[in-house]
């Protein structure tokens, strides 16, 4: 029962900071740190720290569903009858292109060196000064761009240059945890001139395939050998990020037509700053 305790919390830490750009991975490798999973093999919290994210990726695919299938259903009349036949939507199918444009950089580096990085920076260190410099790099791009118009107002705007820049500052999460995959294509957007709600958006639907493949490569990298509380434990933590994913999408898309990112920034520099407090009190 505890265990099953720390799966929901962990779906909820999962379903808050996937969306927010206040890293996903730096609050479940710190969870890890105060409530870690007991009885599991070795390997499985590794492994459940990414995959949950595949909850999070089914509440994008939900509520932006018409808006990401790139095939519809349209009437025609033919020889007097009226018929339903398949079409496709050539800007969704333009958008996916520019997206995939987006996932190479990352893909590249994930795929030849994962394992390094894992080994190298995924520690509460590493991840305490990730949150504190992308909030810093929040405040002051929000400052920099209180007085200008973006430039990239809808996701048609996006240019395949633009893709693979956005693409480019993602390595970075890929890289250190802490920076926030979110935070870091939202950064990398606002940067170049798209504007928040497009950034948003854009990152949102980004994720579906990123996640989905760093998901998959850790679970061929684990295997099928799960014990049957570890396949509850997953499951569980999966469908509570779900449903937090939904609430947490809504209220995002709601509060950046009227506000800044800045308050997420102050946010990871404070978490941050704790962390670092914490693991020096606790030595």
């Amino acid at each position: 029962m505890l265990e099953i305790i720390k799966a929901i919390v962990y779906g909820i830490v999962e379903g808050v900071t996937e969306w927010l750009p206040i890293s996903s991975t730096g609050h479940l490798i710190l969870l890890e740190q105060l409530i870690p999973f007991e009885g599991v093999s070795e390997g499985f919290s590794d492994m459940f720290d990414v995959v949950i994210q595949l909850g999070a990726i089914l509440a994008v695919v939900v509520l932006f569903w018409k808006r990401i299938w790139p095939f519809a259903l349209t009437r025609r009349v033919r020889g007097g009858k009226e018929r339903t036949i398949p079409c496709l939507k050539k800007e969704v199918w333009a958008l996916w292109f520019r997206i995939l444009v987006s996932c190479v950089p990352a893909a590249v580096i994930g795929l030849l060196f994962d394992d390094v990085f894992n080994a190298l920076f995924y520690n509460a260190w590493c991840v305490s000064l990730a949150l504190i410099v992308f909030g810093v790099a929040f405040i002051v791009i929000e400052n920099r761009n209180r007085d200008r118009r973006p430039k990239v107002t809808s996701l048609s705007q996006i240019t395949y240059t633009t893709a693979l820049l956005i693409g480019i500052f993602q390595v970075i999460a890929a890289i250190f945890p802490g920076t926030s995959r979110s935070g870091a294509t939202i950064v990398g957007a606002l940067l170049i001139g798209v504007s928040r709600t497009v950034a948003a958006e854009y990152t949102f639907f980004l994720a579906i395939p990123v996640m989905f493949g760093a998901s998959l490569l850790k679970l061929v990298k684990f295997g099928a050998a799960f014990s049957s509380q570890e396949l509850i434990l997953l499951l569980l933590g999966m469908g509570v990020a779900f449903f937090v994913s939904v609430l947490v999408l809504r209220f995002l898309m709601n509060y950046i037509k009227k506000h800044d990112f800045k308050v997420f920034g102050w946010y990871r520099i404070v978490l941050g700053a704790i962390v670092i407090l914490f693991f020096l009190l606790n030595r």
